[in-house]
């Protein structure tokens, strides 16, 4: 017998966890909330996207007060004051999480903080901080548990100078040497955070190239500009082993031209991210896995088990969190018999870095796999009035057009202030917008 019932549990407080569980009750379900954090707000809010734009804001000014000697203004070193830059970070944090709270109270929504396991298609086992359990049932539940950083058994050596990206975000101090393993948006944004602060970053890659996924041509420019913040960016090249020592961490490295044995005094291993669909007992359910560990979905977020839905990173790539929060919005609806299905064409990426990049619908490498002719219109930002005011000349807009109806199929940027333009890209695409429709669209001057 359960300790209590109601229509909806959403089990995940993350960016799609908490918005699915608003949705659902401004429309008059009851339901609950479970979360394992001591506060909601799931990986992004906590330990991901929100701390790590803190942390790069202040390296952009960092960054931007050195750049300035070019322009004639020439500031002193800058004093970092750690605990203080902590405090700024789990401010923001704090603010953000507190806010989820007292939306819930709003929202009549239960919040319950424990980890929910499965029993069955119809009900869960909550276990609290305190050890204590109650037993829920539900008509329906929403699976939004998302992601976690993955960590190869051959670095999971139980020293915490080798780091995933949350003990990176904890900022425990300013190492004087930084391994970062795997050339990712993770791994080139907190590699971004730590050079700002004064560490000397060496990133290792194994693929040929940084960011594998995006294009190629949006690389360059950043590639350019992190080897003049990075102390190496090692391509083509492996981890075989690291080892603690006293002296740091020794890594063996395996690439053309690469010093085999080098000493870090932190390493940040990220290597991508895994979806949290173990432990939570959905062998009980109906609910099917995929061979990468993703829960599988139709096109409303319906899985397998007609009372169970998934959403987020746990529910496949890509693993965002904006897309998280139109999921949850797909699978609310369809609880209340909206017509509504996940339709999306663009969902938009960022790489917050300096330059930030960032692109959406397709990409030319995606064009050419699945055999669709597109025209490629690049516009070099070295022509940008703005982007001359700025000295940040390196950008580059790159657009991708269907060439007989002239449809927008693509747009990737890279520059300054990327992942704020990137959304009309979104909003060009979404709405079915031709190249003529963007052109003719009058764009404020001077602006980027």
């Amino acid at each position: 017998m359960a300790d209590q019932h109601v229509q909806l549990v959403v089990l995940g407080g993350g960016p799609g966890g908490y918005p699915a569980a608003f949705a659902a009750a401004d429309h008059g379900m009851k339901v609950v909330l479970i979360d394992e954090g001591v506060k909601p707000g799931g990986v992004c809010l906590n330990r991901g996207c929100i701390p790590s734009k803190a942390l790069l804001h202040v390296a952009k000014l960092i960054n931007e007060a050195a750049d300035a000697e070019e322009c004639g203004i020439t500031f002193s070193k800058p004093t970092i004051n750690l605990d203080k830059l902590r405090a700024f970070k789990n401010k923001v944090v704090g603010n953000l999480s507190g806010g989820i709270e007292s939306l819930c109270k709003a929202r009549g929504v239960e919040l319950i903080k424990g980890r929910g396991t499965f029993l069955s298609s119809e009900s869960l086992e909550v276990r609290m901080a305190d050890g204590t359990t109650k037993t829920i049932g539900f008509e329906h539940c929403i699976i939004a548990t998302g992601s976690q950083p993955a960590m190869p058994p051959m670095f999971a050596l139980g020293d915490d100078r080798i780091m995933d990206s949350t003990g990176a975000l904890e900022l425990k101090d300013i190492p004087k040497r930084l391994l970062v393993i795997g050339g990712g948006y993770i791994g080139l944004e907190m590699g971004s955070v730590y050079a700002a602060l004064g560490t000397e970053v060496t990133v290792v890659e194994m693929t040929s190239g940084l960011l594998p996924g995006a294009d190629r041509d949006l690389v360059v420019p950043l590639q350019k500009r992190l080897t003049q913040q990075f102390k190496a960016i090692h391509l083509n090249t492996k981890v075989a082993q690291l080892d603690p020592t006293a002296a740091g961490i020794v890594a063996s490295l395996e690439g053309e031209g690469v010093e085999p044995k080098q000493t870090f005094d932190r390493v940040l291993v990220s290597v991508g991210r895994r979806p949290n669909s173990r432990g939570l007992g959905l062998e009980k359910t109906g609910v099917q896995i995929d061979d990468k560990g993703f829960v599988k979905i139709d096109r409303n977020q319906r899985t397998a088990d007609p009372k169970l839905m998934a959403i987020g990173d746990v529910a496949g790539e890509p693993m965002l969190a904006h897309k998280a929060t139109r999921e949850a919005k797909v699978a609310a609806e369809t609880l209340l018999g909206e017509p509504v299905e996940f339709d999306n064409i663009a969902i938009p990426a960022v790489v917050f870095t300096d330059p930030e990049l960032a692109w959406a619908g397709i990409t030319e490498a995606e064009a050419k796999a699945q055999g669709k002719e597109v025209s490629v219109h690049r516009f070099p930002w070295a022509a940008s009035g703005r982007a001359q005011t700025l000295a940040r000349t390196e950008g580059l807009t790159k657009i991708l057009v269907e060439p007989v109806k002239q449809r927008i199929v693509g747009i990737g940027i890279v520059g300054v202030g990327a992942g704020e333009m990137i959304a009309e890209a979104v909003l060009a695409i979404e709405m079915g917008a031709t190249a003529r429709d963007l052109a003719d669209s009058i764009h404020a001057h001077p602006t980027l």
